[in-house]
């Protein structure tokens, strides 16, 4: 069923609701009159293991890309002992065609801070950092402005409705990136924050356990966030009612796909940008109605559903669902960000291929041999294959060294690799005629090669 009303873009002018000419900042004042922080208020009144249980009730899943459930997460935290508990924000949005936390950075700041101001309280957090995209430039002062003006209205600081968190006044900063894709991972983010090489650690300990500065850690997405104020005005029933239930035959502890969904599309299409859908809507929905079709002399030949980590969907797989059963049933990694790149039918897939593979072997941190290594050598191989000096071993080597590397076989800390085999791997199985008709046959030696 399609969204009636929207909810987390109900302040952001969006299609079909609303114009994009008529966006702007919405200020604290302006966000109070429209029903503004009356979920924090209601949060008070309520005891805090019964705001996360409420949360919990709602499967928000972690809308960053992994899906995990973010009220699960909030009851993994420790006893308080008295000591410092951190709030993560993850803004880090660098996964290639993603923008979709942007949106509510640029024009709709104060439902986040809601959501943040919430989650501190339930979780007895006393510091939130706010970590951003370092190439965010333009989000900065809108951030700074809204942060101001919390402060002001008593939501952090001094004299703060939240009252002394650990002994302490709730905080609330903003930490700027330096434009790593590897620190959108929590536990790279973690290490950036502490002003480290953003390297991911290895886990277990979980942040919720030892997050920043080795203490007790929620790290949660922008988008994440902002579907807490509303879970807490209306109810996890009423969030459940949106979005798409379990699997049918699927047990209770089965994760589901409820509520709306923030979905981006980019590409060859009429109207690209941002818009809000429930969970489960087809992908050919939102290429089609939302994006306004595919421009003229365009046809539709393939899609990344969720950033170019999650593999991609070929032509026949037009009308997937995009909820977070997508993986499974559609044979790539995810739904991730839900945020679509549309590949139209002249485009090859293998320059598609080389140019993801170049991506992530130049975002590789370099701490995991398979991933510093393998990335290179994904790259490498593909960009001979596009040159017309490959082979049909490099296809099998290449099937080989992706389903060698990732935190899936166990061979690596954090999930890049897996990114970079998914992508490449989906993307060669689904369009092999195209790799088999750029690849020599017979035993070939480039002359460049042998020039060199």
């Amino acid at each position: 069923m399609m969204l009636e009303t929207p909810i987390l873009t109900k302040r952001i002018p969006t299609e079909p609701w609303g114009r994009h000419a008529d966006r702007h900042v919405v200020s604290y004042g302006e966000y109070v009159k429209t029903g503004g922080y009356e979920a924090l208020e209601k949060s008070l009144g309520m005891e805090r293991h019964a705001v996360i249980d409420e949360v919990k009730a709602a499967e928000i899943r972690g809308r960053g890309g992994a899906g995990f459930p973010a009220g699960m997460k909030w009851s993994f935290l420790p006893p308080v002992d008295g000591e410092r508990r951190f709030l993560a924000i993850n803004a880090d949005e660098s996964e290639p065609a993603t923008f979709k936390d942007r949106l509510l950075i640029d024009f709709d700041p104060h439902q986040v801070i809601e959501g943040i101001a919430i989650c501190m309280y339930a979780c007895q957090l006393d510091t939130a950092y706010f970590y951003m995209r370092g190439e965010y430039h333009e989000q900065r002062p809108v951030l700074e402005a809204a942060f101001k003006e919390a402060y002001e209205k008593g939501i952090f600081g001094p004299n703060s409705r939240l009252g002394k968190i650990n002994g302490r006044d709730p905080e609330l900063y903003l930490h700027r990136g330096a434009g790593a894709y590897i620190c959108g991972e929590e536990t790279g983010l973690l290490e950036s924050l502490e002003g480290k090489r953003g390297w991911p650690r290895i886990k277990p300990p979980f942040p919720a356990v030892a997050g920043a500065f080795a203490r007790p850690t929620i790290v949660n997405n922008v988008e994440t966030l902002a579907c807490v104020p509303h879970v807490m005005t209306n109810g996890a029933a009423w969030f459940k009612q949106h979005g798409k239930g379990r699997p049918e035959g699927a047990p209770p502890h089965v994760p589901a796909s409820f509520g709306t969904k923030l979905i981006g599309v980019s590409g060859p299409v009429v109207n690209p940008g941002i818009f809000e859908e429930n969970l489960g809507i087809p992908m050919s929905y939102c290429i089609e109605k939302l994006a306004g079709g595919m421009l003229p002399g365009k046809k539709f030949k393939a899609a990344i559903p969720g950033g170019v980590s999650m593999g991609v969907l070929k032509t026949d797989e037009y009308e997937a669902p995009l909820d977070y059963d997508i993986g499974k049933n559609y044979g790539i990694m995810g739904l991730g960000t839900a945020c679509i790149t549309v590949i139209p039918h002249d485009y090859s897939m293998v320059a598609c291929a080389r140019n993801i593979a170049r991506f992530f072997a130049h975002e590789s941190c370099g701490q995991c041999t398979p991933c510093r290594e393998g990335t290179n050598w994904l790259y490498q191989i593909l960009e001979r294959i596009e040159r017309g000096d490959g082979s049909t071993k490099d296809l099998d080597l290449l099937l080989e060294l992706a389903g060698t590397m990732g935190i899936m076989p166990g061979t690596t800390i954090c999930g890049l690799s897996d990114g970079a085999n998914w992508s490449v791997r989906t993307i060669v199985n689904k369009f092999f005629d195209e790799f088999d008709a750029a690849v020599k046959k017979t035993r070939y030696v480039s002359l460049s090669v042998v020039n060199s």
